[in-house]
């Protein structure tokens, strides 16, 4: 196996982290859904209040993968955590680490920082990536389900140009 470093992206790495974007729009078969730009990562986690961190792994001085994360917080443990928004790991790198070592690394930094836990989500189609966070010991959170809202739904939600009450929205994903 290669050497593997995983470090700290920088604005220079944008195109890595587009590039892994990509990549699991294209795993999950949802190209066109994908709108984020080089310089929305640009603006959004190398600007002046960055809303996320990330991490490129590289194997003997090629892209490997890639994640991206952010602080959370838990008012039931009464700490901090991370999210990991998006974790990618290039076709040819897979099974040799790389996406475990880019977890424990997220891991690392949260709990350098008084985290005691880390959460992520997972397509449901995605029964490889399932069977990965189960070895790593992640568990399925039976008791949580996740919601968002976007679009139309969240402009409402955040009273965008409204003076009524919110209507309920239902968007199919």
């Amino acid at each position: 196996m290669r050497d593997i470093v995983i470090r700290a992206a920088t604005a220079d790495d944008v195109p890595l982290l587009m590039r892994g974007l990509r990549g699991i729009a294209e795993h999950l078969g949802e190209t066109g859904e994908l709108v984020c730009t080089e310089a929305d990562l640009r603006a959004h986690g190398f600007g002046p209040q960055p809303a996320f961190q990330a991490a490129v792994a590289e194997a003997g001085g090629a892209f490997a993968g890639m994640s991206v994360f952010f602080p959370i917080f838990s008012t039931w443990y009464g700490k901090p955590g991370m999210f990991v928004q998006d974790l990618y790991v290039e076709p040819a790198f897979r099974s040799q680490g790389i996406g475990e070592r880019l977890l424990r690394h997220v891991a690392q930094l949260a709990h350098k920082h008084g985290g005691v836990y880390l959460r992520l989500s997972v397509d449901e189609d995605n029964r490889r990536a399932h069977g990965f966070y189960l070895d790593l010991g992640l568990v399925h959170s039976h008791d949580q389900r996740s919601y968002i809202a976007q679009g139309d739904a969240f402009a409402a939600l955040a009273g965008e140009g409204m003076t009524q009450p919110v209507a309920r929205v239902r968007q199919a994903r």
